[in-house]
C-alpha cells in the first residue's frame, strides 16, 4: 500500500509543524508522520522559551555575541547573524496564530526572562510551559489546513532514494523518492511517495541513562539521514542540562534555567554557593560550564546531587512564574519557597546532527532537516539557552521557501518507480528480553563512558561495546518482524556509535566535549564529520 504527497514531514514538534503549515499555505500537499501521538515531541517539554530580540535595551549584536561566546569558537557567524536577525518576524507569526506570551503586569510589555549565557533579558515565555503553548497553537492552526494530513503512530523507517548518477541533481543523480513507514498499530509497512522529506524528529537524549528528554527522543532522523549517505556533524556535543530534579528512578524532571535567571543559587553538599569559583557569571554561566562544575562538586563530596536554592522568592511568585515546576516539586515533597531542590545534570540537547545549509537543505536533493535533528552552525560547541526554539521557527520558514523552489523544478522530472518494502517474512522475536537488555546496556554504556567528562580509553571501550550490541540488533532487524521498539534501538545504536566516532575525532576539550587526555583547545576550531555510502533499498 502506498500514499503520495508533495512533502513528507517526519516529526510533530515546533520545527515540523511550523514547516508543514508554511509549505501547505504555498499550495503543496503535506503528510506529517509521527511515531506516537501528534503532541508527543521535545517541543512539548520546553519550559524556558524563545530567545529573541524585542526589548529596546537589547540588540542583534548582543544576541549574536552571546551565541558565539556560548558556542566556544565553532558557531558559523553568518548563520548566527541570519537566524538572530530573522527571529523577531518569525516569532510574530506565532503570535498571529494565537500564541500569547506572558506579560509584565506592571508595564504591559512582554515578561522577558534571562537564562545562562545571556547578557540581557530576552526570553519570551508562556510561564514555564512555552513549548506546550507553541505546540497547541500550531496544532490548532494545522487542523484548519485541508492540504495537511496527519498520520499518528507511523514510524518512519528509512528514506527511499534514487541512485542513478547520469546527470547532476536535480535533473539526474540521487534524490529523495519518499519513506517507508511502519503502521505501529497493525504492523504493516507502507510506502509514502514524495519528492521532499523534511526530517524534524528532534534529538537523541534517550541514548543516555539519565535524560530530560521524553521517550520518543531516540535519534531517528539522524540515523535515517546517515543511512541515506548524508553527512552528520559535531555529534560529540551533547548538552547536559545542569539542573534536573534528582531522582533514583531514572526519570529526571527538568528544572528550567529560567529558575536561575530569577535568582536561584547552586549550593554544594555543605550548602556553599560555588559557581563564582568556576565562572565570572556565576550561576548564569553557560550550560557546559555549569554542568561540569556540578559534576566536579559531586565528585569532590561524593554527594549524589547538589542543591538549587530559590527560597528567597515568595511562594506566590514561584507558583505564578513556574507553575509546572512548582507542581512537580510539590509532588516530590519539595516547597520551592522553603526547601532547596536536589539537582543533577542530565542529557538534554543534541547540538550536532544532520548537516544542513541555511535553507535546511542536506547534501541529498529533496532531503531537508530542521530543529534539533539538524546541525546548521548556530549552536557550535554549546547551545545558548532558548536558542533552540528560535532556530526551529526560523529554519522552518527558510526551509519552506527552499522546498517551494525545489518542487517547482522537481515536478518537471520523470517520476521513477519506487520499490516496495521487502518483507522478509521473519517471525516474531522469540526473546524480547534481549531487546530490553540491549536497550539498557546501550544507555548505561553511554552514561558511564561518553558523559560529561571523557577519556580516550573510555570512548574506545564504548565503541567496542556498541559494536557488539549493533551486531545483535542487526541480526534481529534482518531476521525477525520489526516493531517500533526494535527500530528505535537500531537508531539509538547508530547515533550512539556516531557520537563516539565524533568524540574520538576531536582531540581537544571544547564546549560540551571535555576529554582528560586533551584538556586544551586547539588554536583552530574544526567541525567533526561522518558520512557513509548511500543505501538504495533499506531492507
Amino acid at each position: 500500500m502506498s500514499r503520495s504527497f508533495d512533502v513528507l514531514v517526519i516529526g510533530s514538534g515546533i520545527a515540523g509543524l511550523s514547516f508543514a503549515l508554511q509549505v501547505a499555505q504555498r499550495g503543496h500537499s503535506v503528510a506529517i508522520l509521527t511515531k506516537k501521538n501528534k503532541a508527543d515531541s521535545n517541543t512539548n517539554y520546553a519550559q524556558g522559551g524563545i530567545a529573541v530580540v524585542t526589548a529596546q535595551t537589547d540588540d542583534f549584536a548582543k544576541h549574536v555575541r552571546d551565541t558565539l561566546v556560548a558556542g566556544d569558537g565553532l558557531c558559523d557567524r553568518a548563520v548566527v547573524r541570519e537566524i538572530v536577525r530573522d527571529g523577531p518576524a518569525c516569532v510574530q507569526e506565532l503570535v498571529a496564530l494565537g500564541l500569547k506570551f506572558s506579560r509584565n503586569q506592571a508595564t504591559g510589555g512582554y515578561d522577558l526572562g534571562r537564562e545562562g549565557g545571556h547578557s540581557e533579558r530576552r526570553i519570551l515565555h508562556v510561564q514555564d510551559m512555552t513549548g506546550k503553548a507553541i505546540e497547541d497553537a500550531l496544532l490548532k492552526a494545522l487542523a484548519q489546513e485541508p492540504r495537511i494530513a496527519l498520520f499518528e503512530h507511523f514510524f518512519a523507517i528509512d528514506v527511499i532514494t534514487r541512485r542513478k548518477p547520469a546527470r547532476p541533481p536535480p535533473h539526474g543523480g540521487d534524490r529523495v523518492l519518499g519513506v517507508y513507514a511502519l503502521d505501529v498499530r497493525d504492523g504493516r509497512v507502507l510506502t509514502f511517495r514524495a519528492p521532499v522529506v523534511m526530517l524534524s524528529t528532534g534529538g537523541a537524549g534517550q541514548v543516555y541513562l539519565y535524560t530530560t528528554n521524553p521517550d520518543i527522543a531516540t535519534g531517528d532522523g539522524i540515523a535515517m539521514a546517515y543511512r541515506a549517505g548524508v553527512e552528520v556533524r559535531n555529534l560529540e556535543f551533547i548538552q547536559f542540562h545542569p539542573t534536573a530534579l534528582y531522582s533514583t528512578t531514572g526519570k529526571r524532571f527538568l528544572i528550567s534555567e529560567a529558575v536561575r535567571g530569577e535568582g536561584a543559587v547552586l549550593r554544594n553538599a555543605a550548602g556553599v554557593a560555588f559557581m563564582r569559583g568556576y565562572h565570572r557569571l556565576g550561576d548564569l554561566a553557560p550550560r557546559d560550564i555549569v554542568a561540569r562544575a556540578i559534576d566536579a562538586e559531586m565528585k569532590k563530596s561524593g554527594a549524589p546531587h547538589v542543591w538549587l536554592d530559590i527560597t528567597h522568592r515568595t511562594e506566590a511568585f514561584l507558583r505564578t512564574r513556574f507553575p509546572q515546576i512548582y507542581k512537580a516539586c510539590r509532588e516530590a515533597g519539595i516547597n520551592l519557597a522553603r526547601d532547596m531542590i536536589p539537582v543533577v545534570p542530565a542529557a538534554h540537547y543534541t547540538c550536532g546532527g544532520v548537516a544542513t545549509n541555511l535553507d535546511a537543505e542536506t547534501s541529498l536533493p529533496g532531503l531537508y532537516a530542521c530543529g534539533e535533528v539538524a546541525c546548521t552552525g548556530l549552536h557550535g560547541a554549546n547551545r545558548l539557552a532558548s536558542n533552540s526554539l528560535l532556530e526551529a521557527v526560523v529554519m522552518a520558514q527558510r526551509g519552506a521557501a527552499a522546498v517551494d523552489r525545489y518542487l517547482q523544478r522537481a515536478r518537471r522530472l520523470p517520476a521513477p518507480a519506487v520499490p516496495d518494502w521487502v518483507d522478509l517474512g521473519g517471525g516474531d522475536i522469540d526473546e524480547r528480553v534481549v531487546i530490553t537488555h540491549n536497550w539498557d546496556e546501550l544507555r548505561r554504556t553511554m552514561w558511564d563512558y561518553v558523559s560529561i567528562m571523557r577519556t580516550t580509553k573510555r570512548l574506545e571501550r564504548a565503541r567496542t561495546r556498541l559494536a557488539n550490541l549493533d551486531r545483535e540488533i542487526h541480526d534481529y532487524y534482518w531476521n525477525f518482524s520489526i516493531d517500533s521498539r526494535l527500530l528505535e534501538l537500531r537508531n539509538m545504536l547508530q547515533v550512539a556509535a556516531l557520537i563516539v566516532e565524533c568524540a574520538l575525532q576531536r582531540r581537544e576539550s571544547r564546549g560540551l566535549h571535555a576529554i582528560a587526555d586533551f584538556p586544551k583547545k586547539l588554536r583552530r576550531a574544526r567541525p567533526t564529520r561522518v558520512r557513509q555510502a548511500r543505501l538504495r533499498i533499506p531492507r
